[in-house]
């Protein structure tokens, strides 16, 4: 009888989970994991872990090239205790505050949004967004009430403050337009910076790369814990077994799920649906296009004052390009909620983004050499009915649990949200094995 209880899964120590998916996700799983003393198995089906957080080199420009223009917060409370457990906190930059530039691409106007590092918000006292009201920010606490289904659009569309900040955060923190983004979802990502004050709202980015901050930090600690990561290595199919998953198939043969293993499910929605039949997961999906222009030294970000250089990027209002980031010998420009441009050709959207760019510095320059780089199904739509179908992390089986942006963060798609889900993820698993464990026989 002794022998047998050794032998119960549910009385074993948890020894090793393996994690389908190296994204933010897989690897913040892996890194909470890793933490509570067990190590991880990776299998990522792409040549390099992070997903859509990762850089390469692109040889057409002849630079190192982020995949995607990511913004962190110092607000963002699970991807600040990621990076600081992997040791790379300080590979991010900032200004030191939080600053925020913005332009109208139209009319030329200016302003900086700058809100003070305390929780009162003296600065729509002292420092308004040029035209706005008051009253346009008070009426932001009609976000936290918002109705079930109501988009952004409804509860907070008409003020001039609403075209200068909140439908250009909505539509980038979203990447849904406002017409179809769900307000809840806003209010979540206003609450967690806005309204905890400018200390919580410190624009952050990486110093060198994506990769450098976000993913090579984490491997190595990984590595260092007895974790193991294999790329271009795609799991086929999941093997399930009296409510556990028994084993895993590659391409190289079958991976056997021991009584004392666990797995994470850590992929897009449209590849975990695959694998696991009958999970319900978002069906609607948002592009996301990123424009990376090749410029020389003297190029750098158009001319928006101390501010702005401050920042290092500047948001523009009322054009076809909505961020603006200045990096080593690259201008890049992000245009989120992409659908609406997806019959628009690469070489006019580089034109016209461009030329936009032109107005801001004041000066015309040819076209330089540039990369289009279209995320066709970058994030979920942030709408009802995705909304509808984001899965919980725990789906009834005893050694295993699910992970995503796409799952039930409380978050739209970003990279807060995807860590916090592996997080989530980790955790269940490790207090259902401790549950189990100790049930009486």
């Amino acid at each position: 009888m002794a022998q047998d209880l050794d032998r119960d899964p549910l009385r074993m120590a948890l020894t090793r989970v393996h994690i389908i998916g190296a994204g933010m996700a897989g690897l913040s799983a892996a890194v909470t994991l890793a933490e509570a003393g067990i190590p991880a198995t990776l299998f990522e089906a792409g040549p390099a872990a992070g997903g859509r957080c990762r850089s390469y080199f692109d040889k057409h420009l002849g630079v190192r090239l982020d995949n995607g223009n990511h913004l962190l917060l110092s607000g963002n409370d699970a991807a600040m205790h990621y990076l600081t457990t992997i040791g790379a906190r300080d590979t991010l930059t900032g200004p030191g505050r939080a600053v925020f530039p913005f332009i109208d691409a139209k009319t030329d106007e200016r302003w900086i949004v700058a809100p003070g590092a305390g929780k009162i918000p003296w600065w729509i006292l002292f420092n308004r967004i040029p035209g706005t009201k008051l009253s346009d920010y008070l009426a932001l606490a009609r976000l936290k009430y918002a109705k079930p289904g109501q988009t952004v659009e409804q509860v907070l569309g008409g003020s001039e403050l609403y075209r200068k900040l909140l439908e250009p955060l909505a539509i980038s923190a979203l990447n849904t337009m406002p017409h179809q983004a769900l307000a809840t979802l806003l209010w979540a990502v206003v609450e967690g910076s806005l309204l905890r004050g400018g200390s919580a709202c410190e624009p952050l980015i990486p110093r060198e790369g994506l990769s450098e901050s976000l993913v090579d930090p984490a491997i190595a600690y990984l590595a260092a814990r007895g974790g193991i990561l294999h790329t271009a290595t795609r799991v086929s199919a999941i093997r399930e077994s009296r409510d556990r998953i028994i084993g895993l198939s590659l391409p190289g043969g079958d991976v056997e799920i021991g009584e004392d293993e666990a797995v994470v499910l850590a992929t897009p929605p449209w590849v975990s649906m695959d694998l696991l039949p009958g999970l319900i997961v978002p069906e609607d999906f948002e592009a996301i296009a990123n424009l990376h222009y090749r410029v020389g030294a003297a190029n750098e970000l158009p001319d928006l004052g101390a501010f702005a250089g401050e920042a290092g990027f500047v948001g523009v209002v009322g054009g076809l390009s909505e961020w603006v980031f200045a990096k080593p010998g690259v201008l890049s420009v992000t245009v989120s909620a992409a659908n609406r441009y997806a019959d628009l050709p690469n070489e006019e959207m580089a034109e016209r983004c461009w030329q936009e760019i032109c107005r801001l510095r004041g000066a015309a320059l040819p076209l330089p050499p540039f990369r289009c780089v279209r995320e066709k199904r970058a994030t979920f739509a942030a709408s009802a009915a995705s909304e509808a179908r984001r899965s919980g992390t725990y789906v009834g089986i005893a050694n295993f649990a699910v992970a995503g942006d796409w799952t039930s963060t409380l978050l739209p798609s970003t990279i807060e949200g995807a860590i916090r889900s592996g997080v989530t993820a980790a955790s269940s698993l490790l207090a259902n094995h401790a549950a189990r464990s100790t049930e009486p026989a």
